[in-house]
């Protein structure tokens, strides 16, 4: 199978060295020219806890053929253009996107026929840290399901291919799991809004408890919509629900234990990465995504519309906010 990967950042890069050190048929990845050219010289840099490897990875700046199978790995406010810079070469092969929230798919529907297109979730986290390098920050499940039709004997061949490399699991509710990510990915606004490391965010307790507040928000929003939410794997509904239904400060503490454990190397939220590239970020496709379905149903969903605000201040100006500001914005040393 010939596979192409538009979007050499973090998530993509992962994706493309561990299918060619798996041996999953032929790779191209798609990718910035700096990166690109990084790769070219010196082979794709993949840093874990395992140690350092060197992968040489096939690149290009854009696709100069057809590919069997292509999984868009660029962040959602960049698919269509990602879609339009290959387009030549995108006819009859299949999809698959890979973004957080839900969203991803309803965008390139317009280009491609329901039957060819696949939607997963990505478990697993990377960090995009230069030109030619990446951190594998942690393993994880990659969900793959089709968003407009049943499953297929081609869906299971495609989770099969990706299977030498990835944990891949199949699931027939697809949505219902995007939605449980999309309040998975709530925290990753908060570090973005200060430039800091998801360990460093969430050693302060403080923040920790506007996770909590932002979380209980999120998922009345969703309760009122009845929107139903999915388990994923090692990650069951309840978990999340029996979390925004303790005491703030009881779940403030769990939130604290698990953020500041998730890797043993700094771990920077794809929100953050992307403000950090002068890239848009997918914040009106996480948190965002709550304040639209809130405004559909005429509610309202302050703390989450403040925070898409914040960021995107920050993307526009470039500053950032220091803690206390952040504590004073969202008034943390009053919630008890």
């Amino acid at each position: 199978m010939k596979t192409a990967i538009l979007g050499a950042g973090a998530i993509g890069s992962v994706v493309a060295a561990k299918l060619v050190q798996a041996g999953a048929g032929d790779v191209l990845l798609v990718g910035r020219q700096d990166h690109v050219a990084a790769i070219e010289k010196d082979g794709l840099k993949v840093v874990s806890a395992e140690g350092e490897d060197i992968v040489q990875v096939p690149v290009a700046t854009k696709l100069d053929k057809k590919h069997d199978l292509v999984i868009f790995t660029v962040k959602t406010p960049d698919l269509e253009m990602a879609y339009q810079d290959n387009h030549p070469y995108l006819e009859d092969c299949l999809i698959l996107t890979t973004q957080n929230g839900v969203q991803a798919d309803n965008i390139l529907c317009t280009h491609f026929e329901p039957t060819n297109m696949l939607s997963s979730i990505v478990m697993f986290g990377a960090t995009y840290s230069q030109p030619g390098e990446v951190i594998f920050n942690f393993p994880g499940n990659w969900i793959l399901g089709k968003p407009y039709c049943p499953l297929d004997v081609t869906t299971h061949d495609i989770a099969e291919m990706l299977g030498k490399a990835f944990d891949v699991t199949v699931s027939r509710n697809i949505m219902g799991m995007k939605w449980l990510k999309v309040f998975v990915n709530f925290n990753n606004c908060i570090p973005a809004l200060m430039d800091m490391s998801m360990q460093e965010t969430f050693a302060d307790i403080d923040f920790c408890r506007l996770s909590i507040l932002l979380l209980k928000e999120g998922l009345d929003i969703v309760k009122q919509a009845n929107i139903k939410l999915d388990s994923l794997p090692n990650f069951p509904v309840d978990r999340i629900i029996g979390l925004s239904q303790m005491p703030v400060e009881q779940a403030a503490g769990i939130t604290k234990e698990v953020l500041t454990g998730l890797s043993k190397e700094p771990l920077y939220g794809s929100i953050l990465q992307s403000i950090k590239r002068n890239r848009p970020s997918e914040i009106d496709f996480i948190n965002g995504e709550v304040s639209q379905v809130a405004r559909s149903l005429l509610s309202d969903a302050p703390l989450n519309n403040k925070i898409v605000g914040l960021i995107h201040r920050i993307e526009e100006t470039g500053r950032f906010l220091t803690p206390d500001d952040v504590k004073k914005e969202f008034k943390l040393n009053t919630i008890k």
